[in-house]
């Protein structure tokens, strides 16, 4: 008898994930490839962190600096996003450590990612986080003072600023988050057609596992996945 390999369900879910990322992409009339799929980590033990690296993960975002430094020095091959709320007096210990920073939203902290940069002699990149629904118990800074953020980003000469991110306010149907999604495109393009020096505007970091497919459809570039691949927090992964 022949005998069945079963698949890892890591490895699974990580296929049906990139399926449905090329799928959304394919009815936007874009290419998959310039979607990049961030595995959300938060509370994922090692052993899930490296076997989805061996499944092809390349990018990890962590929303808590203690436990992203802990899994830095476990696994720095991978490129680790930020993706959660930044206090300042933490900055300093992820200067240099990160491939991307999501979540700028307010003048404060891109001061002090500018003299920590300065300091360390890099330029590091951010997105500004924008609240776009305004929801209270969310960081991000309000649509209306995205602009002016922007502009006091684009003279700080340490900073990249690459971006938009956004979190929508939950919906049971993803079709309730396109607005928001949309919304963020559209402030983003506002923003780049403006040219501002030190600010690219490539990228919208939206979308995560309930809407990411959404989200792709409306221009998200950089998708935030934690429980459609490593599954239910209190479940191994």
């Amino acid at each position: 008898m022949k005998r069945v390999i079963k698949m890892d369900p890591l490895e699974e879910r990580i296929k049906q994930v990139r399926g449905k990322i090329e799928k959304a992409a394919k009815r936007a009339g874009r290419n998959a490839e310039e979607i990049t799929l961030v595995a959300v980590t938060k509370t994922v033990p090692d052993e899930a962190i490296a076997r989805a690296a061996g499944y092809g993960i390349e990018h990890m975002g962590e929303n808590r600096v203690q436990e992203l430094l802990q899994k830095i020095v476990y696994n720095n091959v991978i490129k680790w996003h930020f993706i959660g709320h930044l206090q300042t007096n933490k900055v300093k210990y992820i200067i240099g450590k990160v491939f991307l920073i999501h979540s700028l939203d307010r003048l404060e902290l891109a001061e002090e990612i500018q003299d920590r940069s300065n300091k360390a002699g890099l330029v590091t990149p951010v997105l500004i986080q924008v609240n776009i629904a305004g929801e209270k118990t969310k960081s991000g800074i309000c649509e209306a003072s995205v602009l002016g953020l922007a502009e006091a980003v684009s003279q700080m000469p340490n900073i990249s600023l690459q971006g938009l991110m956004t979190i929508p306010p939950w919906c049971e149907d993803p079709e309730e988050a396109r607005a928001y999604f949309r919304r963020l495109r559209e402030i983003r393009d506002e923003i780049a057609a403006r040219k501002l020096k030190n600010a690219d505007m490539k990228h919208l970091s939206m979308g995560m596992s309930g809407d990411f497919e959404t989200a792709i459809e409306e221009g998200a570039t950089i998708v935030r996945i934690g429980t459609a691949i490593f599954g239910s927090r209190s479940s191994k992964a």
